[in-house]
């Protein structure tokens, strides 16, 4: 099998917005090249992309990260048999976190049907409807799922969800999943300044005219930028977690997709911010990933002849020359979906398609790497 690895960029201006806040509610920002800029933290984004995931993929291919996961396994033990009360359901479902020994040790007795984790735990749901199945078997037998029963079912039948992003379990180490997909931190091309937006909200029952002023006033803070983004994914460890071509494939390109048309939902009604790119790079390498972020270590700076995205495109197609260049690190194939004449230089850099035939086509080169039929 040959080795494979898609690296994909993006050039991607939101509007005024708020799109990642931090503790104190302001937008997320990080310095690089010496000055503030503005920064989507990789978690927000692949948050958004695995809910993108939904209208992708079929819900067996995808997984549930919870702490009630004593809830869920017992609600899918229920459907296995419907004659079980409530009550012996949540039992059942608890016994076999409890040999796990991934429930809440602090959890009392009667608190058993809400059993929860003490984080986080990522299974697929065929996962899930496995242990629900052993769950029941090893009700009617008498014979326990035990640890081990547990960490077989746990590492068979991973989702797509599961081997793009991984699966770290504290407890149980050998369960663990390495992610086939690295995505990250978005900053703006460009330094940026944080503004207040000061608004106020009427009560619409204030009809006394003797009465002013508004019902709350408050502050929300944002920016606007124009933002570079980087993900990359090991096709090979892709298909290693997932075990079948037809799957890796489907990955890809549900990815793809996803990747290209979410966006974190911050504070999404008080500012509208869903764009799509101004462009997407995808390119195929057989070596090692590359992020390309050193095209903006100097920042953007407009100029009434040019405005941003233009120049940052420039700064892109430029920068990915000379690296590739000076390494010898052509890629094996690369595709450009890029929107009008602000955009154009970035077409140089490979095949200028739609994002479905771009999508379509990364499949098929991932389908020839991976050698077999899909």
């Amino acid at each position: 099998m040959n080795r494979a690895i898609i690296d994909v960029y993006a050039l991607h201006t939101v509007p005024p917005s708020n799109l990642n806040r931090d503790d104190t509610g302001s937008p997320k920002t990080a310095v690089y090249g010496g000055v503030r800029r503005a920064r989507v933290s990789s978690q927000a984004w692949k948050r958004a992309i695995r809910l993108a995931f939904r209208d992708l993929l079929d819900r067996s291919q995808l997984g549930e990260r919870t702490k009630r996961v004593g809830e869920s396994l017992a609600e899918r033990i229920k459907v296995l048999d419907p004659e079980l009360s409530d009550q012996e359901a949540s039992a059942m479902a608890s016994e076999v976190f409890a040999a796990a020994g991934l429930a809440k040790a602090e959890k009392k007795k009667s608190e058993a049907a809400n059993a929860e984790s003490g984080y986080l735990l990522f299974l697929s749901h065929r996962q899930l409807d496995n242990l629900a199945g052993a769950a029941l078997e090893a009700a009617r037998t008498g014979i326990p799922l035990d640890k081990n029963r547990f960490k077989a079912l746990a590492k068979s039948d991973h989702s797509v969800d599961i081997a793009m992003f991984g699966r770290m379990v504290a407890d149980m180490t050998d369960i663990n999943v390495d992610a086939a997909c690295q995505v990250a931190h978005a900053i703006s091309v460009h330094a940026v300044d944080n503004e207040f937006d000061y608004f106020t909200a009427v009560d619409d029952r204030k009809e006394d005219v003797a009465e002013t002023g508004a019902g709350m006033i408050g502050t929300i803070e944002f920016n606007s930028s124009t933002l570079y983004r980087y993900a990359t994914v090991d096709v090979n460890a892709l298909h290693e977690t997932l075990g079948s071509a037809t799957a890796t494939q489907a990955a890809v390109k549900a990815f793809l997709i996803a990747f290209t048309r979410s966006m974190p939902t911050g504070k999404q009604n008080t500012f509208a911010h869903r764009t799509l790119p101004d462009a997407i790079v995808v390119r195929l390498r057989d070596t090692q990933p590359i992020n390309l972020v050193g095209a903006f270590e100097t920042p953007i700076r407009e100029t009434q002849e040019a405005g941003r995205i233009k120049l940052a495109a420039a700064a892109l197609a430029a920068h990915t020359t000379a690296v590739e260049g000076a390494y010898g690190e052509q890629p094996v194939a690369s595709w450009v979906t890029q929107v009008g004449e602000q955009t154009s230089v970035l077409a140089d850099l490979g095949k200028a398609t739609t994002l479905d035939e771009l999508v379509n086509e990364v499949a098929e080169r991932v389908e020839l790497t991976l050698g077999q039929p899909a």
